[in-house]
């Protein structure tokens, strides 16, 4: 095959009439690799050896005629584009090919300039649609539930819950800490639901003021507020036939939770400084690291809302009470993947490195776990990972030696388990902050990142450990 045909779509012209076959070729060979067949079954041959793009069949031909021919093109692995060529006198049996797969129907004498038209939108209609299918494929790939790695009895749990709760257009509320996965368990469940052709749109609800939230999930008409200068459509109408992610549900405002809750009830709602009643149909997955039902009896988030968004639950576990075997998988997934990603060589961790692991305690669970991963993808030179190439605060967290079995000896009390060190996981947490902090040289933003958590989240430490002001650098 020549560059020349690689760079052209192909077409294979089938027709009876050689003057119509050679006319059609010298029409369409400038832009276009130009296939010649005599009737269908001499269309096959060919198509056993070539792939077409599009083809133009004549209706009436002797032998197979283009009838025939058409159910053949169309269950080919990689079917082409049917335009059909027919006389006046069969328009309605071209419309009925029409009606069984073809895309279009040309009468003869051919016109030159609309065969030109009908196949440029023809061929670019088909890669459209050959794109979609691909991106559906690698959404598949990255948001399938095989993509949410663990084998922990809890995520056996989660599984269970989200592949009943995907086919439906139930509500689905998904709790647990910051970088435990929610949005990715949201992705899934659109991918897997009915919805999936539809929009997934996220919202991320803390990131936003109570005014500029409202205008964001509702839309606002032209003249509403200063600045208001065109109407803008809300994120409730964008995923209209799809989902709306609500990420950090609980930080919404009051007045904002009275509007969902409206359209979770009615699925109706109206934009911000607009009199018309709009009416989606959005399935609803919200996710919160807060716990809702404490700030429901606190007066701080709407009772009704919170039975609404609860439909069904889905709790993800802390990364530390996964256990062991989730750590390692998850550790050895985000070093394949990363060393691709980054076109570094592939790494494997030392049985000392995966033991500093295990006894870590993540207080920013898979994210902060894959942001590690990464930093010794990047920085480390490939091959074997010990625990030395680990972040301090790993290297320093308790490591638990398993004890033996000894056979054929009898059992003995056990003595009375001595009291805590003082070196427990709140200790080590906090070490891991200061030294975060340590290192960004007090600016919590970077740290926050550093840690896989969010701003808002590193605050809230920072007031539980009383660490008002960040440690001075070089401090110890």
């Amino acid at each position: 095959m020549t560059a020349d045909r690689k760079a052209k779509p192909t077409v294979l012209v089938v027709d009876d009439e050689k003057n119509i076959r050679d006319g059609l070729l010298q029409a369409l060979e400038d832009d276009y690799y130009v296939g010649l067949a005599e009737n269908g079954q001499r269309a096959l041959q060919w198509l056993e050896a070539h792939r077409a793009d599009a083809v133009l069949t004549d209706l009436r031909m002797p032998g197979m005629d283009g009838m025939e021919l058409l159910p053949r093109l169309l269950a080919l692995d990689s079917p082409p584009v049917v335009i059909m060529l027919t006389a006046y006198g069969n328009i309605e049996t071209a419309v009925e090919a029409m009606r069984r797969g073809a895309y279009d129907f040309l009468t003869k004498p051919v016109n030159l300039d609309r065969l030109d038209m009908v196949l440029r939108r023809a061929l670019r209609e088909r890669q459209r649609e050959s794109e979609n299918t691909r991106l559906r494929a690698q959404l598949d790939r990255k948001y399938g539930f095989e993509t949410i790695l663990g084998n922990s009895p809890a995520m056996q749990d989660v599984f269970d819950v989200i592949r009943q709760a995907a086919p439906t257009r139930a509500t689905v509320l998904i709790q647990g800490e910051s970088g435990t996965g929610k949005e990715l368990v949201a992705r899934a469940l659109h991918q897997n639901s009915p919805r999936r052709d539809g929009p997934f749109v996220a919202v991320h609800c803390a990131a936003l003021a109570p005014t500029l939230l409202e205008s964001e999930l509702f839309g606002h008409e032209k003249g509403a507020f200063t600045g208001a200068t065109e109407r803008h459509a809300g994120r409730f109408e964008k995923a209209d036939g799809g989902t709306l992610f609500l990420d950090e549900v609980g930080e919404i405002d009051p007045a904002v939770q009275v509007k969902i809750l409206r359209v979770l009830q009615e699925r109706q709602f109206e934009r911000v400084g607009g009199t018309d009643t709009l009416t989606v149909d959005v399935r609803v997955v919200a996710a919160t690291n807060r716990d809702l039902a404490a700030m429901v009896a606190a007066g701080t988030f709407r009772e009704d809302l919170y039975y609404r968004l609860n439909v069904i639950n889905v709790t993800l576990p802390p990364l530390r009470e996964r256990g062991e075997g989730d750590i390692a998988l998850l550790a050895r997934h985000y070093l394949d993947e990363l060393a691709r990603e980054h076109g570094r060589p592939p790494s494997t961790l030392t049985p000392a490195a995966m033991d500093a692991l295990a006894a870590y305690p993540w207080p920013g669970n898979v994210r902060e776990l894959r942001n590690v991963m990464e930093r010794l993808v990047v920085l480390g030179p490939g091959g074997s990972i010990d625990a030395d190439s680990l972040p301090r605060a790993m290297r320093a967290a308790p490591v638990v030696a398993p004890v033996a079995a000894v056979p054929n000896v009898s059992p003995v009390p056990a003595p009375p388990s001595p009291p805590p060190p003082p070196e427990d996981l709140r200790a080590a947490e906090r070490r891991h902050i200061e030294d975060a902090l340590r290192r960004c040289n007090g600016n919590r933003t970077h740290a926050a990142a550093a840690l896989g958590i969010s701003r808002r989240t590193l605050h809230r430490k920072l007031n539980e450990y009383g660490l008002r002001n960040p440690p001075a650098p070089g401090s110890p």
